[in-house]
């Protein structure tokens, strides 16, 4: 990618961040029946938003030199997994966490690299399986869970 393109992208990120952050602070503190609240989850992608941007512009500073090629755009990917973002939306009060989740984590990775199928399978129900668990039975939140005809 271009240097100029990076630095305007950290920007925009860091701006972006910083309005997770704030939004999240808008947001009620618990929920019913939750220890964590709703604020929590904004709150920290805000954070890493805001650390991985400051990265990205310094790493654009540090490499003043060198810039690369002009690269060919994907849009077959992009639009692979924008769609599936939209079904994953669309779909996880009905279908679940679990399973949506199961399910938009494997075609993200297969369309990332179609190669390893067995590898796509494993991460994505162990993520998927690992998150629910930590977030309803260790930190007393509340997902969707499983399909009421599962």
């Amino acid at each position: 990618m271009a240097i100029k393109f990076d630095r305007i992208a950290s920007i925009v990120f860091l701006a972006v961040g910083v309005l997770f952050i704030i939004g999240s602070r808008h947001l009620s503190s618990s929920s019913y029946g939750s220890v964590v609240g709703p604020d929590i989850f904004p709150f920290v992608l805000g954070i890493i938003l805001v650390l991985l941007s400051i990265r990205l512009f310094f790493e654009t500073n540090v490499s003043k030199g060198g810039q690369s090629k002009t690269e060919k755009l994907e849009y077959k990917p992009f639009l692979i997994i924008f769609l599936a973002t939209l079904i994953y939306i669309l779909t996880l009060e009905t279908i679940g966490y679990v399973i949506t989740t199961f399910l938009f984590l494997l075609v993200c990775f297969q369309t990332m690299e179609r190669s390893k199928l067995l590898t796509s399978i494993i991460i994505s129900a162990a993520f998927s399986g690992l998150v629910y668990f930590l977030f309803v039975d260790v930190l007393k939140g509340t997902l969707p869970g499983w399909p009421i005809w599962f």
